[in-house]
């Protein structure tokens, strides 16, 4: 056989193993790619879903809802674009799909549930942190076209009204707690903080709880200052009572 042939069909080999290796390394680095997309799409779903599983615990409106169930949707058909094959993407993309659809043909309009004042510090800063998560939420879906301006503006301030709610409540909890246990100048500290807190609010709760607020600060001022005048003037007495003591007549023998 001629040694040149030999030469050729051995430089066509490598080549040709050289490319199926560089198209075996391809393809395993775009599976790769979309296992790790996959994967981050997973996680947005999993922290979305685990926030809808928050609606018994704090009132969520209807554009709230629609606006997760959308987020899970847009992870939903992206994932799907990089399996198309998966059935069980197909099948949960009509899913969330008739779920968005019937959130918005809900023409109750209520929320998911009532506000629940917190039992402790520790539930008020569980409940702060959710609603937060919310608000950093439906910012990023904004940000990207999938909420409408007026419906963000709208649930940014009703969430903002909800998380004021959360603190003043609670600083009233432990205020009258506070007053419970004999403490008014503790009460009086709290109370005074919660009214700092609502000096920048204009909402219809804000006001009636800084009314609120105010009286229950006037009420424990003029309480402490009776107080102190009462003090005082038992100290005025016992003074005199001690004058009166040293310097008081003598008895005549």
């Amino acid at each position: 056989m001629n040694i040149g042939l030999i030469i050729a069909l051995v430089a066509i080999l490598l080549v040709l193993v050289l490319g199926y290796n560089i198209m075996l390394q391809y393809k395993v680095k775009v599976e790769s790619a979309k296992k790790q997309e996959s994967v981050r799409y997973l996680a947005m779903i999993d922290a979305t879903e685990e926030l809808i599983g928050h609606a018994n615990h704090l009132p969520y409106s209807k554009d709230l809802l629609v606006c997760l169930n959308t987020r899970i949707l847009d992870s939903v058909q992206s994932m799907y674009e990089l399996d198309p094959k998966n059935k069980q993407l197909e099948q949960r993309l009509v899913h969330v799909k008739q779920q968005i659809t019937q959130l918005k043909n809900d023409k109750s309009g209520g929320e998911s549930t009532t506000f629940k004042t917190p039992s402790s510090d520790k539930q008020a800063i569980v409940m702060l942190k959710l609603v937060k998560r919310l608000r950093d939420t439906i910012r990023s879906e904004h940000n990207k076209g999938r909420f409408d301006t007026q419906a963000y503006v709208a649930e940014n301030a009703r969430l903002e009204t909800i998380q004021v709610r959360i603190n003043i409540e609670n600083v009233l909890k432990r205020a009258n707690d506070a007053i419970v246990r004999g403490q008014p100048g503790t009460a009086l500290q709290l109370v005074k903080k919660g009214l700092d807190a609502l000096s920048t609010k204009n909402d219809n709760y804000s006001n009636q709880a800084r009314e609120k607020l105010q009286q229950m600060y006037d009420d424990l001022e003029q309480k402490r200052q009776s107080k102190s005048a009462e003090e005082l003037h038992q100290m005025e007495d016992e003074r005199k009572n001690d004058m009166d003591e040293i310097f008081g007549e003598k008895k005549k023998w």
